[in-house]
């Protein structure tokens, strides 16, 4: 029987997590389908794909605001991740989200894609100390005091000692502001997704920053990894991102491993066909009949890899374009049973 590890529950302000593992947020999957599986898997707590500030201001009602704003019951705590450039645009976007239900809102000081920041958003306030703690001030006022604000960092835009001192420096400059807890990756900007995240980097912030909550982020791909990033740098809780897109049994094999219980066997094939099921219905009552096939096809490639033979079934799924397409791929790969209902 595995040593059980204890894991204490979180709170941000008055939001309490049971269990303080995360499931990121990532553009373009991290939607309230993929919440709501990664919750029933096991994750403790979401955060929502970012969001544009002036992108949630404009779009207020119909189709989109459904579909991007969307909070159930089954679904809290969750988190809105918000990315801008100035707390004037993000403070009343901010509040729109905090209308919508969501229980946080997380800032995105650590986007690494070149159209972000060259648009002055996400990493790019990395190198921006005054304009990104005042930020995380602008928004701290503009919503409720029982909202609690957080932010999502890199370890600096790059390795020199200059971003080093920016990082400090918002580092303690969020937490004087308001921020309940950062959320901290351990590649630079310049990185973005290469190389080895630097988990050294993480046991460092956390010395420093001492009681205050950090959430460790970067190269989370198994149970195991999670596990030995809590040993090895003390972060209070954990973000998962790609590890866990196509894999939400990632957070039950986490949760069987942290309370001393057997992990559990890989999904069989009727148990992965199950749950693509189930996410396609989440997906199909969010985005309608016919664009959910073709959001489902980017999902199905994810989930390929835990299948027995992943890369003819990543094949498969990339080559279908909608729902039919889809269905199809299902039935030939995990299995017939009709269109399951």
């Amino acid at each position: 029987m595995p040593e059980a590890r204890r894991l204490a529950p979180l709170r941000l302000g008055p939001v309490s997590i049971e269990l303080p593992i995360a499931l990121a947020a990532m553009s373009g999957y991290s939607d309230w389908p993929t919440r709501v599986v990664a919750r029933r898997m096991g994750a403790g707590y979401t955060i929502g794909e970012a969001l544009l500030d002036r992108f949630v201001v404009d779009v207020s009602k119909g189709r989109k605001a459904r579909r991007y704003f969307r909070v159930t019951d089954d679904d809290h705590p969750a988190a809105a991740q918000l990315m801008g450039s100035t707390g004037e645009q993000l403070g009343p976007a901010a509040r729109r989200l905090v209308e919508a239900g969501f229980d946080v809102i997380d800032l995105n000081f650590a986007c690494p894609v070149k159209k972000v920041v060259g648009k002055c958003r996400g990493g790019y306030l990395l190198g921006r100390p005054r304009e990104a703690v005042e930020i995380v001030s602008r928004v701290r006022d503009a919503v409720p005091a029982h909202v609690p604000v957080t932010v999502k960092l890199r370890r600096g835009v790059d390795d020199s000692p200059e971003s080093r001192d920016a990082f400090d420096a918002i580092l303690e400059g969020v937490f004087v502001r308001g921020a309940a807890a950062v959320t901290v990756h351990g590649r630079t900007v310049r990185q973005r997704y290469d190389g080895r995240s630097s988990w050294d980097f993480l046991r460092e912030v956390k010395q420093r920053v001492g009681r205050r909550l950090v959430f460790g982020s970067g190269d989370l791909f198994t149970a195991q990894d999670c596990l030995a990033m809590l040993d090895q740098t003390g972060v209070d809780a954990l973000t998962i991102a790609r590890g866990a897109i196509g894999n939400p049994w990632i957070f039950s094999e986490l949760r069987a491993l942290l309370s001393g219980t057997p992990v559990p066997r890989p999904p069989s094939v009727a148990q992965q066909r199950e749950t693509l099921v189930a996410h396609y219905r989440l997906a199909e009552g969010l985005y309608g009949p016919k664009r959910a096939g073709f959001v489902m096809c980017k999902y199905g490639i994810k989930y390929a890899r835990v299948h027995p033979r992943p890369l003819e079934v990543r094949d498969a799924f990339a080559a279908a374009r909608n729902a039919e397409h889809w269905w199809a791929v299902l039935d030939r790969w995990y299995g017939v049973s009709g269109h399951d209902p």
